[in-house]
């Protein structure tokens, strides 16, 4: 933070500090978890502003009571200090309370009376100390890591805890804005797969109370529902294969490799970017919002809806494009299903890693509604998916909002002192 115009006193974690420390493998380790019981946090629920509950572990009782140095507090920060997360922090979500951190995961609990734990929080996650905390975190002798010592000396700005209350209540301001979009995410989604499923997966569609089933080879279906191949439904199409000798990190043009692609979730801030656009790019690697992507290497069958465009497609990833545009969100939904997943997992191959072929992908069979009650889904569903794909897109902008506010209200470039009363 020396590095900027910071004019505030520069305190070292451990002289605002009550903890800084990490736990343990409980005992059993993996094999002893429960299926409730005393939360565990481990580094896969912690990212930078933001905890997920995905793949929480529990313990038992007595295995918290062995990590009793370490039960998670109200308002303690959490930050990752090994592997490809290292440096990745958030604040203790109070649902989850009281909780234990294991071995991955370290503890560090500010002064109140001195030290506002959102402040501090802003501070690790402001770009340059982030850049600093991660150039500290390569010093480990195998992989990436944080020692106690390496935290305790890491320093931050100090301003006067009514200012830092101040800085700390603006950017939350953006962060309530960002988890309140995000609710509203996971219940239009869940909406749209809940009636997916009802209407495609149960076959209670409305007016299914008169239509007779027939044998086929997925059981007993609609009658007027016809098997055929993802192929005669959704168009794969591969992403450009961009040469890496042409990639730059402040170029024009932003690329989506398959590391933007998560399962449900588009990771808009790509690392990958080139000056120009290649003469021989088909039309549709030009990617817009709402587009729908497929892993196809790695975890394949991973799908998200594109947001904050305009990118780029880059290959080990395909696009669907359904033949009848109406089945947008039936493909979406289609896709997201877990049953699909794990065909789409059985049709890969390979020996290091798994690889789709989307020739083979577009000839898995299905049974195909007929195209009345497709439209009849995409009337319901539809504006849905919609919201969803512009309540991203909105997220993003309020995270680049706070981005570039939060180093110049932390650097003192924006006075608050005349209005903190």
């Amino acid at each position: 933070m020396r590095a900027t115009t910071c004019e505030w006193p520069i305190k070292r974690l451990k002289d605002i500090t009550s903890k800084i420390g990490s736990g343990a493998t409980p005992r059993g380790g993996k094999n002893g978890y429960k299926a409730e019981g005393v939360p565990l946090i481990r580094s896969l629920n912690v990212y930078d502003f933001g905890f997920t509950e995905e793949d929480l572990a529990y313990i038992d009782d007595e295995q918290a009571a062995e990590l009793d140095n370490v039960i998670v507090q109200k308002d303690d920060i959490l930050l990752n200090i090994t592997g490809a997360s290292v440096a990745r922090c958030c604040l203790a979500n109070p649902r989850f309370l009281p909780a234990r951190v294991n071995q991955h995961v370290a503890i560090v609990r500010v002064r109140p009376e001195t030290t506002d734990a959102r402040f501090v929080l802003y501070c690790i996650n402001s770009p340059y100390l982030k850049s600093h905390l991660l150039a500290l975190a390569q010093g480990g002798a195998t992989r990436e890591a944080l020692t106690k010592t390496t935290i305790e000396d890491f320093e931050v700005p100090q301003p006067p805890l009514p200012i830092q209350h101040r800085i700390a209540g603006i950017l939350s301001a953006y962060d309530e804005l960002i988890e309140n979009n995000q609710r509203r995410i996971k219940i239009l989604e869940e909406m749209a797969r809940s009636l997916y499923r009802e209407w495609f997966v149960l076959f209670r569609f409305l007016g299914h109370e008169t239509v007779p089933r027939v044998a086929s080879p997925f059981g007993l279906i609609p009658q007027d529902w016809e098997i055929g191949t993802l192929g005669d439904f959704i168009q794969f199409k591969s992403g450009f294969a961009f040469k890496s000798g042409t990639f730059s990190v402040d170029g024009e043009h932003r690329l989506v490799t398959i590391r933007n692609v998560q399962d449900g979730s588009f990771n808009p801030e790509c690392d990958s970017r080139i000056n120009e656009i290649p003469e021989k790019l088909p039309p549709h690697c030009m990617l817009k919002d709402g587009d729908i992507l497929l892993s196809l290497t790695g975890n394949v069958g991973r799908v998200c809806l594109v947001y904050d465009g305009p990118f780029l497609l880059n290959q080990r990833v395909a696009k669907l494009a359904p033949t009848d545009a109406a089945d947008w969100a039936l493909t979406y939904c289609m896709f997201r299903e877990p049953e699909t997943r794990v065909k789409l997992e059985q049709l890969s191959n390979g020996v290091a890693q798994q690889n789709l072929s989307p020739v083979l992908a577009s000839k898995m069979e299905f049974a195909r509604p007929p195209r009345e009650l497709r439209k009849r889904f995409a009337t319901l569903a539809e504006p849905m998916i919609r919201r969803v794909v512009q309540l991203d897109s909105t997220i993003a902008i309020l995270r680049r909002t706070r981005d570039l506010l939060l180093p110049r209200l932390l650097s003192g470039q924006v006075s608050l002192a005349e209005r903190v009363a």
